[in-house]
C-alpha cells in the first residue's frame, strides 16, 4: 500500500513533463487494461463479450478495448481516492459515469437542449420575420451554424453578423470582403488543429480573443444605439452574459457526481442566452423592415 502511494505521488510530480494524462500513465491502469484485453478481447472471450454487449453499445462503436479502459479507469480512480489524491484525468478527459453509450451524458443532453432551443427560436424567427427583412438570411444562416459548426465558427459568424449589422447594410462590399477574411481565418485555425497539432491551449486563447472582439464590437454598437433602439439592451445582456459564462470553460474540476463538469454547466447556462439573442434578432429585423418600408414609401 505504501509503495503504491509513493508511486502515485511521484507520478503526479512528473505529470507536466510527460505526454498523455496522469491517469492513463499510471502503471496500475496500464496493467489493468493489458490484463483485461488479454482476458476478454480475443478468441472465444471476445465472442462472449460481444454476445453480452447491448446492441446500442455496439452500434455506437464501443469496443472491448474501450470497455476495458472504462472499467480500469474506475479501478484507478478508486485507488487515487483511497490514497487521498486528487482525481486524475485519462486521455485528456475527466472520468465520467457512462449512461447508455454516452461517455459524457450531461454534456450530450445539454448540447441537445441547446440545439433544440436554437431550432425552436429559428422557427419562431422565420414565422415572425418576413424574408424581405434586410437581416433575414444572415440571421437564419447564423442559426444553422450554431447547430452544426464548432464554437470558433459560431463566434466568427457572430462577428460577421455584427459587421453586417453595423457596416454591411450600407456597404455590402465591405461585408463580403470581411466574410472572406473570416473564412480564411477559420480555415487556417481548423487546419492547424487538425493537420499540425491539436493544441487545447492555443484553441482556448484563440476563442477567447475572438470572443473579446465580438464583445467589444457588439457592445460598442449597442451603447451607441441604446437610446434610439431600446431592443439593443437585449443584445447588451447577451454579449455580457456569454463572455461571463465563457469563464466556465476556463475552470477545470472533476465532474460533480461524475456527470456534471464545467463544459456541461456552460452548455446548460447558454440556453436562455440564445433564446434572448434570437428575441433581439427578431426585434431588430422587424425594426429594419419597418425602416426599409418607410424609406421606400418616401422614395
Amino acid at each position: 500500500m505504501a509503495g503504491r502511494a509513493v508511486r502515485l505521488v511521484l507520478l503526479a510530480g512528473v505529470a507536466a513533463l510527460a505526454g498523455g494524462s496522469q491517469g492513463d500513465r499510471e502503471p496500475v491502469y496500464r496493467d489493468c487494461v493489458l490484463r483485461c484485453e488479454e482476458r476478454n478481447c480475443s478468441g472465444g472471450a471476445l465472442k462472449h463479450f460481444r454476445s453480452l454487449q447491448p446492441i446500442y453499445m455496439s452500434l455506437a462503436g464501443w469496443t472491448c478495448r474501450d470497455d476495458c479502459k472504462y472499467e480500469c479507469m474506475w479501478i484507478t480512480v478508486g485507488l487515487y481516492l483511497q490514497e487521498g489524491h486528487r482525481v486524475p484525468q485519462f486521455h485528456g478527459k475527466w472520468p465520467f459515469s457512462r449512461f447508455l453509450f454516452f461517455q459524457e451524458p450531461a454534456s450530450a443532453m445539454a448540447s441537445f437542449l441547446n440545439g433544440l432551443a436554437s431550432l425552436v427560436m429559428l422557427c419562431r424567427y422565420r414565422t415572425s420575420v418576413p424574408v424581405s427583412s434586410p437581416m433575414y438570411h444572415t440571421c437564419v444562416a447564423f442559426a444553422w451554424k450554431m447547430d452544426y459548426f464548432c464554437a470558433s465558427a459560431v463566434i466568427l459568424h457572430s462577428v460577421y453578423l455584427c459587421c453586417v449589422r453595423t457596416v454591411g447594410l450600407q456597404r455590402p462590399a465591405v461585408a463580403s470582403a470581411f466574410r472572406a477574411f473570416l473564412l480564411l481565418l477559420l480555415t487556417a485555425h481548423v487546419s492547424y488543429l487538425s493537420l499540425v497539432r491539436f493544441d487545447y491551449g492555443y484553441n482556448l486563447v484563440a476563442n477567447v480573443a475572438i470572443g473579446l472582439v465580438n464583445l467589444a464590437w457588439w457592445l460598442a454598437w449597442c451603447l451607441q444605439n441604446r437610446r434610439q433602439l431600446p431592443h439593443v439592451r437585449k443584445c447588451m445582456v447577451v454579449v455580457l452574459l456569454l463572455q461571463g459564462l465563457s469563464l466556465l470553460e476556463l475552470l477545470d474540476f472533476p465532474p460533480l457526481f461524475w456527470v456534471l463538469d464545467a463544459h456541461a454547466i456552460w452548455h446548460i447556462s447558454t440556453i436562455p442566452v440564445y433564446i434572448l439573442f434570437f428575441s433581439f434578432l427578431e426585434d431588430d429585423s422587424l425594426y429594419l423592415l419597418k425602416q426599409s418600408e418607410a424609406k421606400f414609401k418616401l422614395d
